[in-house]
C-alpha cells in the first residue's frame, strides 16, 4: 500500500488515540512488528501554533517509528496549515486531518466529526492544508453526524477532488461513538466511489476480522484502534494470517516482558504522576483476558509509586507462572 510517496510494508494502520499513541507506544508495537503505519495522539492545531511547549513536547518521536503521521484537529483553515507545516518540518511522513473525533471538547469547537456538518469549511481546511505542505496529506472521517445525515461519501469526494492521498472511514456515526456496529457496507461504498486509497476502521478485534473487512469491502488498508491496546500482537497476527500462518496467542512470559518494559520506559521517561496515570490506564488493557487480571488491577489502584506498581506486576506474573 503506498500513501503518496510513503510505501507501507503492510497495509495496516494503528489508530490514533488520545493518551494512548504515545511515543512509547507506538514504539512497543513497531518493536512486535506487523504495523505499517503508526499515527500519533491527535494534536490540537491551536496549541501547535501558540507554542505550547507540553504539546510540542508530546509530538516527539524516534527513527525507528517511521513510516510515521501525526493528526491535527482544528476548526480554522490558516491555522491547521500552520501546524501541518510545523508537522512537515518536524519530519513526520505523513500530516493526518481529524475529522472524525466524537468527543464533545473537541466537537464543541467545530473540529473533528463536527466539520462533517459543515462541508464548505471542511473542503476550506483540506485545501488550504494541501497546498501548504509536501509531504502526503490523509482525511479520518465518520459515517456522518448521526443517521439523519450521513454524509461520509461526499467529504471522500472532497478529499479526492482536493488532492489528499488517501483516507481512512471509522464506520459509525459521531452519535455513534464507539458504540453499536460498525457499518462495513459503508467502508465499501467508499472504496467503489473513490480511486485514492481507502482505510476501513471499526470492530477489527482479530486477526481473522481484519481478513473479513478486507474480504467485505475491498478497501486497501485496515485500521485498528483499541483492539491493538489489550492486543499488542494483533497487527503481527494480521501480517501472519494474510501471509496464509496463525500466529499462537502470546506467551504468559510474552505479556508480563511486554508490560514491563514498556512501565520501565515511562518510568526512565516521565515524570513521577505521568508515569503513573499512564501505567494505570495501560494495566487495565494489558491484563485484559489474565487469570486474576481484576486482581492485579485492584492492587495496583492503591499504589502510589511506578517502583511499586512494577513490583506488584513483577509478583503478580510470579505467582500465576507458578501455578
Amino acid at each position: 500500500m503506498r500513501i503518496g510517496n510513503v510505501a507501507l510494508e503492510q497495509p495496516l494502520i494503528l489508530a490514533p488515540m488520545a493518551g494512548i499513541t504515545d511515543r512509547y507506544f507506538r514504539l512497543i508495537l513497531k518493536r512486535i512488528g506487523g504495523v505499517g503505519l503508526v499515527t500519533m495522539e491527535f494534536v490540537s492545531s491551536e496549541a501547535i501554533t501558540r507554542g505550547n511547549e507540553r504539546t510540542r513536547d508530546m509530538m516527539r518521536f524516534s527513527e525507528e517509528e517511521r513510516p510515521l503521521a501525526i493528526q491535527i484537529y482544528g476548526s480554522r483553515p490558516e491555522r491547521m496549515a500552520e501546524a501541518a507545516e510545523f508537522v512537515e518540518a518536524l519530519g513526520a511522513d505523513i500530516v493526518d486531518i481529524n475529522m472524525g473525533c466524537p468527543a464533545n471538547k473537541v466537537l464543541k469547537g467545530c473540529a473533528g466529526a463536527a466539520l462533517m456538518g459543515d462541508l464548505g469549511l471542511a473542503r476550506d481546511i483540506i485545501r488550504t492544508v494541501r497546498r501548504r505542505v509536501r509531504v502526503p496529506v490523509t482525511v479520518k472521517f465518520r459515517v456522518g453526524l448521526d443517521d439523519a445525515r450521513v454524509n461520509y461519501l461526499e467529504l471522500g469526494a472532497i478529499c479526492e477532488g482536493e488532492g489528499i492521498d488517501a483516507v481512512a472511514l471509522h464506520a459509525r456515526t459521531a452519535r455513534q461513538m464507539f458504540g453499536g456496529r460498525a457499518d462495513w457496507d459503508r467502508i465499501r461504498r467508499l472504496k467503489e466511489t473513490l480511486k485514492i486509497p481507502v482505510s476501513g476502521n471499526g470492530d477489527v478485534e482479530t486477526a481473522q476480522d481484519a481478513l473479513a473487512l478486507w474480504g467485505a469491502t475491498g478497501c486497501d488498508g485496515v485500521m485498528v484502534g483499541r483492539a491493538a491496546i489489550k492486543n499488542p500482537w494483533l497487527f503481527r497476527q494480521i501480517a501472519a494470517l494474510r501471509a496464509g500462518s496463525v500466529l499462537p496467542p502470546p506467551a504468559l512470559e510474552e505479556r508480563r516482558d511486554l508490560i514491563l518494559h514498556h512501565f520501565n520506559l515511562l518510568r526512565e521517561q516521565e515524570e513521577e504522576r505521568m508515569a503513573l496515570h499512564k501505567i494505570r490506564t495501560f494495566t487495565g488493557w494489558y491484563t485484559h483476558g489474565l487469570p486474576d487480571g481484576r486482581a492485579l488491577r485492584q492492587d495496583i489502584n492503591r499504589l502510589d509509586s511506578v517502583s511499586r506498581f512494577i513490583e506488584a506486576v513483577e509478583g503478580f506474573f510470579a505467582v500465576v507462572l507458578a501455578a
